[in-house]
C-alpha cells in the first residue's frame, strides 16, 4: 500500500467551516499499476496516477500547504492514515510533516455518542443524518464528509 491520493481540508476554528483544501494524486512507485479493486473503492483512474507527481513532489506541497496554517493539527478518521504517512514518509526519506498531536476523529465521534462502538465513516455521517457527498473513499471527498462530522461534533460541545 502507498498513498495515490492527498486529500485534506483546513476547518476555521470558530465557525468549523472550511477555510482552504487541497487534493494532490500522487503517482505510486512500489506498486505503479492501480488494481482493480482500488479503481472501484476509490474511483480514481491509472491515468490520475500516472500524471501525478512522485510522493517527494507531491509531500512538500502538502506541507508547504499545510504550513501556511500555523496552528494546524492533524486529524484523521482512525489512525490509518497516520500510519500510512509514517511509512511513507520513511521509505521516501521524507521528514513526517506533522506535529506528534494527532485528532482521531472516529475516537472522538464514539466519545460524543458515549459508545464503545467505532463506526466507519459513512456510518457516522448516517447516525448523524448528513448526506454522505462525493465519493466513498476518494482523499478530497472523505476529507470533507469527515469535516462535517467534526463540524458537529465541535458545534454540540460548544453549545
Amino acid at each position: 500500500m502507498e498513498i495515490i491520493e492527498i486529500g485534506a481540508v483546513m476547518l476555521n476554528r470558530t465557525t468549523w467551516e472550511i477555510d482552504s483544501e487541497f487534493q494532490q494524486f500522487i503517482q505510486p512507485v512500489r506498486h505503479p499499476q492501480l488494481t482493480g479493486f482500488c479503481t472501484e473503492l476509490t474511483s480514481i483512474q491509472q491515468q490520475d496516477v500516472d500524471e501525478a507527481p512522485k510522493f517527494l513532489e507531491a509531500i512538500s506541497r502538502f506541507q508547504e500547504w499545510i504550513y501556511s496554517f500555523p496552528n494546524h493539527i492533524f486529524c484523521s478518521w482512525g489512525n490509518y492514515d497516520k500510519k500510512q504517512f509514517i511509512q511513507d514518509c520513511a521509505f521516501h526519506n521524507f521528514p513526517y510533516p506533522f506535529s506528534s498531536e494527532h485528532i482521531n476523529i472516529k475516537e472522538e465521534f464514539s466519545e460524543y455518542l458515549g459508545v464503545s462502538k467505532k463506526f466507519g465513516m459513512a456510518q457516522a455521517l448516517n447516525q448523524l443524518e448528513i448526506e454522505l457527498k462525493g465519493t466513498h473513499h476518494r482523499g478530497i471527498d472523505d476529507a470533507r464528509n469527515i469535516a462535517s462530522i467534526y463540524r458537529q461534533i465541535k458545534k454540540c460541545y460548544s453549545i
